[in-house]
């Protein structure tokens, strides 16, 4: 490799203070812009039910949220509250969550709890009145999620589900990029999530070991595919508008034989309406190259590599006319043309989108989807990740999953989509 040249790997982890954006030249390929302001109003009461991984995660990314304010916490799990108020110290700690649903004043509820659990929970919460933001998937039985999606799509209250992705302003940005037809003539798209973890929690007793590793068995959990691999799958329906037609998936138990029936690495190919693959691979095994999404056209193809994208253009393709100004990034043997959100936020403060990114340090897509929740609660905004969204996606990961227990090639139904 020449001394010009850097190693795809490198490039993602060490880019950040190099990567940059377009520039601004007045087309609507800018339109998409982070939730970055708070709406109005005072900060929104908020409870989160769930105080696990997950939840402490929440917890944590509320308190970076200038209009989110925690005042209730509950797990049945009462050791679990300790953590949770180190990170929101002025909330209330309950062991019921029906208490904490009866607390004077309190407006919107997160429910971060075993997904097995989400339907009880999520469903009281709404009778109650309160917005809600329920983790995804929504369940992993599909009869359960679509009442529970059909409740929250029936709220006069916000309801958003915990598709992350959507209010990331890298994805929304490459959104623009997807509906202007920027890629052309999709060939193929894929996606990854690597990380080296078993997924495996230890506790004091083996009751608790047991609830706190739900995740490793299938009675309980709908895998790799359905926890972690509809993330990026509800990327892709919401990119191409439409769900997938047939899935296709493999996988097993390659390193963590310690009793688990989850399947620790598994890959799915999902095909699409208009005839192209998404093809996906998780694993639990080995983190290399970490997570990234990819779409692959005639005209260009477009990569999202954590808080960064870029565009790829065929030789044979079009000048696009804003590229010429945009910075130019070399990756291996392609050059690499930075996208980056929110730049019109980056000239309206006096900067230059060409040589600055837009994301803040320290905001990941947690954060602006905790962000986004509290806004549409003070503003009634429709959330990007509905209870429709949510749905959507759920059935995607959980058919996912279910071809890959099976060993079999799923169809998706029109009528598993809908809600009515």
């Amino acid at each position: 490799m020449s001394k010009d040249s850097i190693s795809r790997r490198d490039f993602l982890i060490g880019a950040g203070a190099a990567t940059a954006g377009l520039w601004l030249m007045g087309q609507e390929l800018f339109a998409a812009e982070a939730e970055g302001t708070p709406a109005t109003g005072p900060a929104v009461a908020l409870g989160v039910i769930g105080l696990g991984e997950q939840g402490r995660n929440l917890l944590t990314a509320l308190s970076k949220v200038p209009n989110a304010s925690v005042v209730a916490v509950c797990d049945t799990y009462e050791p679990a509250h300790k953590k949770a108020l180190e990170i929101a110290p002025k909330a209330s700690a309950f062991t019921d969550y029906r208490k904490l649903l009866e607390q004077p004043g309190l407006e919107a509820v997160l429910v971060a709890t075993p997904t097995l659990q989400h339907k009880e929970i999520t469903l009281a919460a709404v009778a109650a009145g309160k917005h809600v933001y329920c983790e995804a998937p929504l369940s992993s039985d599909l009869a359960e999620a679509k009442a529970i999606a059909q409740a929250g799509k029936g709220s006069s209250k916000i309801f958003q589900t915990g598709l992350t992705l959507r209010s990331n302003p890298i994805h929304k940005h490459v959104l623009q990029f997807m509906r202007t037809g920027v890629p052309g003539t999709i060939a193929l798209s894929r996606a990854q999530w690597h990380k080296k973890q078993s997924w495996r929690r230890m506790a004091p007793t083996n009751e608790r070991e047991a609830q706190l590793n739900w995740r490793l068995q299938k009675a309980t959990s709908s895998g790799l595919l359905g926890e972690i691999g509809i993330h990026q799958a509800d990327v892709m329906n919401w990119y191409f508008d439409t769900p997938p037609k047939t899935i296709r998936a493999f996988g097993g138990i390659r390193k963590w034989n310690d009793g688990r029936d989850v399947a620790d690495t598994a890959q799915a190919v999902f095909e699409y309406p208009a005839g192209f693959n998404y093809l996906y691979d998780v694993t639990l095994v080995n983190s290399f190259d970490a997570a990234y999404e990819e779409v692959c056209g005639s005209e260009s193809a477009v990569a999202i590599h954590g808080q960064r994208a870029w565009m790829f253009k065929e030789a044979d393709s079009a000048m696009l006319g804003w590229e010429v100004k945009a910075r130019k990034d070399k990756i291996m043997d392609e050059t690499g043309i930075a996208l980056v959100a929110d730049a019109t936020k980056i000239l309206a403060a006096g900067g230059d989108p060409a040589t600055q990114g837009g994301v803040e340090p320290g905001k990941d897509p947690l954060y602006f989807a905790m962000e986004a929740f509290c806004n549409s609660v003070r503003d009634g905004s429709k959330p990007l990740a509905d209870a429709i969204a949510g749905y959507i996606a759920t059935v995607t990961a959980v058919k996912a999953n279910e071809a890959l227990v099976n060993g079999s090639e799923i169809s998706y139904q029109k009528e598993w989509f809908d809600l009515a």
